[in-house]
């Protein structure tokens, strides 16, 4: 095993470990807290992260990043609603959902991959172009009542399991599946490691990129879709801030911001971790700000400390 695959194991099991340990702590504050019963209930409020940083993931192993996926969930709301109110079809109203999304990615793709603008120019730029095309075009209207059967896609159980979580773990192994088991997925952790190495080999670099960021923006399309059916109201500001919780969840994943090292399994740790301190400070504290300070600082610890025990630093 290399450094590279030991330092991953470690960090999910130091992942598993501190998720434990504040369940633990949770469990002697508030034991009803994680309860199996609780615990779904409280889940409802994952979903949608947990789509978008699913693309994320891939993105950021590839030394890239999109700032614009919260941004885009407005846009595809905003799509969703004005689609909705003239033709009266949910079916039609979630393709121009996920046509939009996609349009979104795509464009940022496009950008970054055909005219070599760096990502985080590219998708800061359209983190406000996207809000302000949604706020623009509803002028602050906002949409509503569109039927009990699409508001189970979010608010829906089977099995006692959310359905929009059925839709996350489907996906979530089809992301891992490519990331780990194909050649695309080798060709990911390539671009990450030497963008201009791989284009050599052969990997066409340009493609890849713009395929990831298109599904990022498909993934903001459909993320756009349980957040709508969960508030049953399509507005300019849905996915407002979610940029701040994928990226952290990534990071704290074991993605490395520098590319060419990550893994699905860890971003759902750290999900899972950033879930669940939210919620926990949320409901004993009940200090909203809090939960976002903790957020930032988080972030900033991981990748302290990634930079800190990474392998190539320990040398």
């Amino acid at each position: 095993m290399n450094s590279n695959s030991r330092f991953r194991w470690w960090h999910e099991t130091v992942l598993v470990i501190f998720l434990v340990g504040l369940l633990l702590a949770a469990a002697q504050a508030m034991p009803n807290f994680v309860s199996s019963r609780s615990q779904l209930v409280l889940s409802k409020h994952i979903w949608e992260t947990a789509l978008l940083a699913l693309g994320m993931t891939l993105i950021v192993i590839t030394g890239g990043i999109d700032l614009s996926v919260g941004s885009a969930m407005g846009m595809c709301a905003v799509a969703f609603g004005i689609s909705y109110e003239f033709t009266g079809s949910v079916s039609v109203s979630c393709l121009v959902c996920l046509l939009t999304g996609a349009f979104g990615g795509a464009l940022n793709g496009y950008f970054i991959a055909k005219l070599r603008v760096h990502p985080l120019i590219v998708t800061l730029a359209t983190y406000a172009a996207f809000r302000g095309i949604a706020e623009g075009v509803s002028q602050g209207h906002s949409y509503s009542r569109f039927g009990e059967s699409f508001g189970a896609l979010a608010r829906g159980t089977w099995w006692a399991f959310p359905l929009a979580g059925y839709i996350f773990v489907g996906l979530a192994i089809g992301y891992w599946i490519l990331l780990a088991k194909t050649p695309t997925g080798r060709y990911i952790y390539a671009i990450g490691h030497s963008e201009q190495a791989a284009l050599f080999s052969g990997v066409r670099v340009d493609r890849i990129k713009f395929l990831l960021y298109t599904s990022s923006g498909l993934l903001a399309g459909l993320s756009t879709l349980i957040y709508v059916s969960r508030f049953d109201t399509a507005k300019a500001d849905a996915g407002t801030g979610f940029e701040l919780d994928v990226i952290t969840a990534v990071v704290i994943g074991g993605t490395s911001i520098f590319g060419g090292r990550g893994n699905i399994v860890g971003t759902v740790l750290g999900l899972a971790l950033i879930h669940e301190t939210k919620l926990l400070v949320g409901r004993y504290w009940q200090i909203d700000e809090l939960k976002s300070v903790l957020v930032g600082v988080t972030l900033i610890v991981s990748v302290l400390a990634y930079q800190a025990l990474s392998p190539k630093n320990r040398k």
